[in-house]
């Protein structure tokens, strides 16, 4: 009985193409993983950068015109009063506002923690031999 090309047992060159056929295919895994999370962290980042303009656009607007308000109320009565209550207040809003975000950024997740995770599964399956 003769054996044809395709019954012989793949020999070493066919192992190196398989070993490296899959590690081509693992690398193009992480690589749309990685691509994948850019796109969301770039969605993320121009939403909060709308969301914060629109805010502050708004507060600014609101704040001068009710700072307005009061001034012209208090004129001849209190006006250096109305402006340093106005200054403490907005001096206080904007602590708060920064030690709000500090913990709004500190809640977020790590970019690419999909990718890390990944990647850290993919190094525990490969066995470490002395």
């Amino acid at each position: 009985m003769t054996m044809s090309p395709r019954d012989h047992p793949p020999g070493i060159l066919d192992s190196f193409r398989e070993l490296g056929d899959a590690l081509l295919g693992s690398l193009q895994d992480r690589v749309e993983l990685v691509s994948l999370e850019l796109q969301e962290e770039k969605f993320r980042l121009l939403q909060s950068f709308i969301w914060i303009s629109a805010a502050m656009f708004a507060g600014a607007m609101a704040l001068t015109f009710a700072s307005l308000t009061l001034v012209y109320f208090f004129w001849e009565s209190a006006r250096l009063t109305v402006l340093g209550g106005l200054t403490l207040l907005y001096s206080g809003a904007a602590v708060a506002i920064v030690i709000a975000f500090q913990r709004y950024l500190a809640r977020q997740p790590r970019p690419f923690a999909a990718t890390i995770d990944e990647l850290k599964e993919d190094r525990a399956c490969i066995p470490k031999e002395n």
